[in-house]
């Protein structure tokens, strides 16, 4: 037996490691992925809108300037190299070269140019995102330069696919970004090619066979289904009928039963990208909910606690703030100054001037909720918590569209039930639900509880370019104070997500953004 010195065992484990880890983990092509949805996509480009359903597409066929490790390191995806100026007011990209649109077109800075400007003036973050944005030059087709009006620290973070496509100008040129036909049948540059879109029930995509990536993307078709039942769902997953779903795809109660099925896993990374907070909204222009005292009054009325154990399954992380747990940087742990506490809510409604009437009743309001099964459970708590109090609550369950149409376009509501992405910084994920300038109406998931404090909104301004971290933060603690007294919302907890996916499907989740990413690196084995 031939004796090795330490190095030479040391480098021969190495060496059978590698063959191993490669026999093991080498990718094969072919096959066919099936990932589910709760909800139909209201379109699937995400350039003018921000539902998780949209996130979840877009990627697949559009691509971003970068993306991001786990640890949201930057990247190149279109751009191959970025520099930032001295004074944080320029960002230059170097584009990919060779990269075609799905039509055949040269991919060039026209393109970034044109969707950052898009981004800026129809996104619901992109809005706050890129308002320091003056101009975005292009030197040469392979070079794109943002200029920007002052420093913006978390901008770097921006450019994912999911949150900033870059989609073909010659195709964006004119016309309502909303209703583009793009939408509808995208054209993009990444590895999957649109296919059909089956409204109601699922969606196809081919893979690209001229992907700049080769020789990705691995697999040959993407389905995305649509299931809305929770327990149809379960039941898919089961039966193999689909593959993946992320943002925890079936009912908590279900979790614990198909953890025991071992064809099935279970992936929390891939969500360091968007942390989420559970929120219940209200109409600030709402008689009742205009004052002060009635908001109070709601936030003692309401316990966190059931919240989270009973609603959620124990799966959240109580949050009094708009700013996510997960961002441990600027999340303000202090305590709620409204704890859960009924008789106080009470009193509080009483010195409003809204005493029970004789069926016990005070006021009745109306309550919507973005549609999922844990915003039902959550809707009928909130129903049950503030009829203790003597607020009547009249739940209406819409699909995600018309949700969108009564909160956003047609402002006609009082309270409603919603889950807003605080993505990799408050500038992005926060300000655009409490900013005055972005009360739009017509624009989903912007500031649609009409919330306007010149205070605030200097503080947010201030913080979006303050390049001191420590400035920076205290100005978002600041921030979280204010709102916290004010409640212009009610924020009750940071859920935890899983993504559930069949074991013969990998490299899922290598990304910051998870299944939101363009499936490039996915396989079947």
């Amino acid at each position: 037996m031939t004796h090795l010195p330490s190095t030479g065992k040391a480098l021969a484990a190495f060496a059978l490691f590698l063959g191993l880890h490669t026999s093991q983990a080498a990718p094969q092509a072919g096959g066919t992925v099936t990932l589910v949805l709760m909800n139909e996509p209201p379109t699937l480009v995400s350039v003018a809108h921000s539902h998780s359903s949209t996130l979840a597409v877009s990627a697949k066929v559009t691509e971003g300037l970068l993306k991001y490790d786990q640890d949201l390191r930057p990247q190149g995806q279109l751009a191959t190299a970025w520099q930032v100026g001295a004074d944080g007011k320029s960002y230059t990209f170097t584009l990919r070269r060779g990269v075609k649109w799905h039509d055949g077109r040269d991919f060039t800075s026209a393109d970034v140019a044109h969707s950052i400007l898009l981004l800026k003036e129809h996104h619901p973050r992109g809005r706050s995102t890129f308002a320091p944005v003056e101009r975005v030059r292009t030197p040469d087709p392979y070079t794109a330069v943002l200029e920007l009006s002052r420093p913006a620290p978390y901008l770097l973070k921006a450019f994912v696919a999911s949150e900033a496509p870059i989609v073909p100008k010659h195709l964006y040129e004119s016309g309502d970004v909303l209703r583009n036909p793009n939408g509808s049948a995208p054209i993009g540059t990444g590895p999957f090619r649109f296919k059909e879109w089956v409204r109601g029930s699922h969606i196809v995509y081919e893979r690209n066979t001229d992907y700049w990536d080769k020789p990705k993307p691995y697999i040959d078709r993407l389905i995305v289904k649509v299931i809305p039942d929770a327990a149809s769902r379960s039941i898919a997953f089961e039966t193999g009928d689909v593959d993946i779903g992320y943002r925890t795809p079936v009912s908590p109660g279900d979790i614990e039963r198909l953890k025991a099925n071992p064809k099935l896993g279970f992936e929390t990374r891939g969500n360091s990208y968007s942390y989420n907070v559970t929120r219940l909204e209200f109409n600030l222009r709402q008689p009742q909910l205009k004052e002060l005292k009635v908001r109070q009054a709601i936030a003692h009325a309401i316990s966190r606690e059931v919240v989270r154990d009973n609603v959620f399954y124990g799966y959240g992380v109580i949050s009094y703030s708009p700013i996510a747990p997960g961002l441990k940087e600027f999340h303000d742990t202090r305590p709620t100054p409204y704890p859960f506490a009924p008789k106080t809510s009470e009193r509080l409604l009483d010195e409003a001037g809204f005493p029970r009437g004789a069926d016990g009743t005070r006021f009745t309001l109306a309550l919507d909720f973005n549609p999922s099964d844990l915003h039902k459970r959550l809707a009928d708590y909130v129903k049950q918590a503030l009829g203790r109090v003597g607020i009547r609550v009249d739940i209406r369950a819409t699909d995600f569209s018309q949700y969108v149409k009564r909160i956003y376009s047609e402002q006609n509501y009082d309270l409603a039930i919603n889950g807003t992405s605080n993505l990799f910084d408050p500038t992005v994920g926060s300000q655009r639900l409490y900013w005055s300038k972005n009360i739009r109406q017509g624009v989903p998931f912007s500031n649609g509880t009409f919330y306007d404090n010149p205070v605030v909104d200097k503080l947010l301004e201030d913080a979006a370019v303050e390049i001191d971290p420590a400035r920076r933060v205290a100005l978002f603690k600041e921030f979280q104070r204010i709102v916290g007294i004010e409640v212009p919302d009610l924020n009750l907890l940071s859920p935890t997500y899983f993504t559930i996916y069949n074991r013969r499907v990998h490299d899922h989740s290598l990304t910051g953004d998870g299944v939101e990413a363009n499936f490039a690196d996915v396989y079947i084995r």
